[in-house]
């Protein structure tokens, strides 16, 4: 009997520690919110009384805790996240989306130097050509996101802060807009810091539409990666082959290209003889099935890398976008 009480005591104490416990979690949340609030109304003149509502309306999810704790890149090996976008209905829908926008995808190489094949494998891997933007309100992930999940709250917060300015800009209903459960926004999947610096009006309509409006879409990925230094006509990647266990410290060094191509091949690492010795790269490490892979990460695979900061999706991008090139090539044959 002593036993069953103490179990009861025990049991009591657990539930009353874990209600503190939540009750301190949510009093911090609302505290940061008002700062928050109070935030945007000095430095960017919003209306409290506005910022207070639509707060208010915004959900705390459960599931966009959980879907931000496990993406993709952390859990799977380069052969299990390739197979995920390396698949025929997703090259046939490339071939498919460059046909039908070929106008915007050629007049983008022109002004920004971006070849049609990365644009279109960026809004394949994204979201499937808009088949997949995202089911969650956008104002819905940043306030869970930026009040309820500490590791990266700051960053959503800033986030917010972008897509309510955004909404401002753009007169649009912060209520209104979906996404992913990050926060990120239509075909391209642009946050709303990129939104607001990186999207353009490639139509001059007057609206900078990246759900509906391909054109703009297009013009903005082309934007997007001309900002962040993409090279017209230069490589991305190319394979690495002779490489072992004491080419370690090259593949520690990083996404960023920092080691001469010379250098590699001194080491005994094979690279395409096209590349340029003095051209900067990094040394890329894929997890495959049967052990390891390694590419030269060269400049303009780092400019993607800037788009998702993940050497696994900037290889799905280059590689599906080759495979789109040649299944357009071989329909054009």
């Amino acid at each position: 009997m002593i036993q069953h009480y103490k179990k009861l005591l025990l049991a009591a104490a657990f539930v009353c520690t874990h209600t503190a416990v939540a009750n301190n979690d949510a009093s911090l949340a609302e505290k940061e919110k008002q700062d928050f609030i109070l935030e945007m109304s000095q430095k960017h003149g919003f209306d409290q009384q506005f910022l207070t509502k639509t707060l208010d309306q915004a959900k705390v999810k459960q599931s966009i805790l959980d879907a931000i704790s496990r993406p993709a890149e952390k859990t799977l090996t380069w052969s299990q996240y390739r197979n995920i976008f390396i698949k025929p209905k997703r090259i046939e829908g490339g071939v498919q989306f460059w046909k039908e926008n070929e106008a915007d995808l050629n007049k983008a190489y022109q002004q920004y130097g971006v070849p049609p094949e990365i644009i279109t494998a960026i809004i394949g891997v994204e979201t499937l050509y808009g088949k997949h933007t995202g089911g969650y309100r956008v104002l819905d992930a940043l306030t869970t996101l930026g009040f309820h999940y500490p590791p990266r709250s700051k960053f959503f917060r800033k986030e917010l802060l972008q897509f309510l300015l955004l909404t401002r800009e753009e007169k649009v209903d912060p209520t209104e807009p979906t996404g992913s459960y990050a926060g990120a926004m239509g075909k391209p999947q642009f946050i709303p810091s990129s939104y607001r610096h990186y999207a353009i009006d490639f139509d001059n309509d007057g609206k900078r539409d990246i759900w509906n409006n391909n054109t703009d879409v297009i013009g903005s990925v082309a934007s997007y990666f001309s900002r962040h230094g993409w090279r017209r006509d230069r490589p991305v990647t190319v394979p690495a082959s002779n490489v072992d266990n004491h080419h370690n410290e090259m593949v520690k060094a990083g996404m960023k290209p920092s080691i001469p191509v010379e250098r590699l091949r001194e080491a005994g690492i094979d690279i395409d003889e096209q590349i340029r010795p003095e051209q900067l790269s990094s040394l890329v490490e894929l997890m495959v099935t049967d052990g390891k892979e390694y590419w030269a990460g060269l400049h303009n695979f780092y400019v993607i890398t800037r788009y998702n900061h993940s050497n696994m999706y900037a290889m799905a991008v280059y590689q599906l976008s080759q495979e789109i090139l040649k299944a357009r090539k071989s329909t054009e044959s």
